[in-house]
């Protein structure tokens, strides 16, 4: 069994490989300044990459990251509800007030408020 998974990874490096070698083997090789230039959503560059961003990014994303793996977390916990339903709903409820306490915890640090 492991052999087969062992073979698995080789193929799919292999292809990996091949596909980077002959990429760089037929590619056109035409540098210029306009394609090694910064190129970020169709705007040229403009001041330098090291600019910081307030933390409110940040915050942000982590609130998004948190919020995303709860509906990870329910999936398997919605497909498995009729086997133990209490026992289920109880983790469900905890999980969610523990989620809550945070929620009202970034919302009294005024994390989601616009500026």
């Amino acid at each position: 069994m492991y052999l087969e998974v062992l073979m698995m990874f080789l193929a799919a490096g292999l292809i990996a490989a091949a596909a980077l070698v002959v990429g760089g083997l037929l590619g056109p090789k035409k540098p210029g300044e306009v394609k090694l230039s910064a190129y970020e959503s169709g705007v040229p560059a403009v001041g330098s990459a090291r600019e910081r961003f307030p933390v409110h990014f940040y915050l942000v994303a982590m609130v998004f990251i948190i919020f995303d793996l709860e509906t990870a977390f329910f999936y398997p916990l919605a497909v498995k509800f009729q086997a133990a339903p209490q026992f289920l709903f109880a983790n469900a409820v905890i999980f969610v007030a523990i989620l809550a306490v945070g929620y009202v915890y970034l919302l009294r640090k005024g994390v989601l408020n616009w500026k």
